[in-house]
């Protein structure tokens, strides 16, 4: 794909239609879904920095929103994020840490759940198959579940600052997460790239492991 031409000349209303879902609907859920969560527990950061909101404006990231425009684009794969910010003292519970970090990878798997069912029932023959696609309307709702499930998959891993990394933490003891948080900020992105980055085989070592389940969960989703 970056040998030739980009995805955006070959496929633009798959392209903007990709970057319009995950700027205005992916990302403000899945942030909003954090805020709320910590508002529920007690923590009223979120909503004071006016983040308690679906408004994409409010949501909406310089560098994570511009890497996920270049990532379509270029490639067709959403590449972004958004914050989101949260103060841990204020949660009540042991594990509110936890619960406010997985409410956002949870948004995107319902996301997914609740757009497979147009899909399902427009287009029940191919549904299943994700590149055979009868229109482009098929093919970006099928884009949207695979990515929504992929990206819900992706921040459970368990490595800072993926939200994978705080529900970790917030399972390890005080005097562990003490000892773990100095490490994962200063090695935990470079951690994260190693593991996207191809090996001899053609493949990232995270894609061999989340994209077997990613395609799982599609199939099961779709029917």
């Amino acid at each position: 794909m970056f040998g030739g031409s980009l995805y955006v000349q070959d496929h633009p209303i798959e392209a903007l239609a990709l970057i319009a879902f995950f700027l205005l609907l992916s990302f403000p859920v899945h942030e909003f879904a954090h805020a709320f969560a910590a508002y529920r527990l007690g923590d009223g950061t979120a909503k004071l920095f006016g983040r308690l909101t679906l408004n994409p404006i409010a949501h909406f990231d310089q560098l994570g929103g511009t890497m996920l425009i270049l990532s379509v684009l270029v490639a067709g794969i959403p590449l972004g994020f958004a914050q989101t910010p949260v103060n841990p003292s204020n949660l009540r519970g042991r594990h509110g840490d936890a619960v406010v970090a997985a409410a956002g990878p949870l948004s995107n798997l319902l996301i997914a759940a609740i757009v497979a069912l147009p899909l399902r029932l427009l287009f029940p023959a191919t549904a299943g198959e994700l590149f055979a696609s009868t229109s482009e309307v098929e093919q970006i709702l099928k884009y949207i579940v695979l990515y929504s499930i992929l990206l819900g998959l992706f921040n459970l891993i368990p490595i800072p600052p993926l939200d994978g990394g705080s529900i970790l933490l917030s399972f390890v003891s005080p005097r562990q997460a003490w000892q773990l948080r100095p490490f994962f900020a200063q090695y935990g992105f470079f951690i994260l790239i190693l593991l996207i980055l191809p090996l001899f085989g053609g493949s990232s070592l995270i894609s061999r492991v989340l994209f077997p389940i990613t395609n799982a969960v599609y199939g099961v989703l779709v029917g």
